[in-house]
């Protein structure tokens, strides 16, 4: 996990834009609780500069365009944020491998599809990337699993989707 990693309440709760709620990863994926990373600047700094060119969607808008049929919803946290809670119906395209994995998974270059991450900072510079990769129609959920939960929308866990 990149940043410093803080415990939950230091400030009465409330996440500043500079922070989220990640899973640390545990070797042993015991039960964890949630803390705040705080990201580095030089990160900040990356996402600000792909959210430049990156179309945001909220979480409304991508449920109406995954419900419909006219999206794709591709999850980019890790293999132990997924199966700890995700978007049902999502697949699961993790960020360390989603350029090398991307056009075999999804080859038309014209489908919309919309990352998520923990908070949309991920999902940002994952979605930069395909694009210059030549994918026109992708998108980053803003407030990423975050605001989906938030919004009460649809979640699955383990393996389901």
């Amino acid at each position: 996990m990149d940043g410093i990693v803080r415990s939950r309440g230091s400030d009465g709760g409330a996440l500043r834009a500079t922070e989220c709620a990640c899973r640390p990863e545990t070797p042993d994926r015991q039960p964890f609780t949630r803390r705040r990373v705080k990201h580095s600047p030089g990160f900040l700094k990356l996402v600000d500069d792909a959210k430049t060119r990156v179309r945001e969607v909220t979480v409304d808008e991508a449920r109406r365009k995954v419900e419909s049929g006219s999206a794709k919803l591709i999850d980019v946290r890790e293999e132990s944020e997924w199966a700890a809670g995700h978007v049902r119906g999502a697949e699961h395209v993790g960020k360390g491998v989603i350029e090398r994995d991307i056009e075999q998974r999804f080859p038309d270059k014209n489908a919309e599809l919309i990352l998520y991450c923990g908070g949309g900072f991920r999902s940002a510079l994952s979605a930069d990337n395909l694009q210059k990769m030549g994918y026109r129609n992708v998108s980053s959920m803003a407030g990423g699993w975050r605001a989906w939960q938030q919004a009460g929308a649809p979640a699955a866990s383990g393996s389901q989707r």
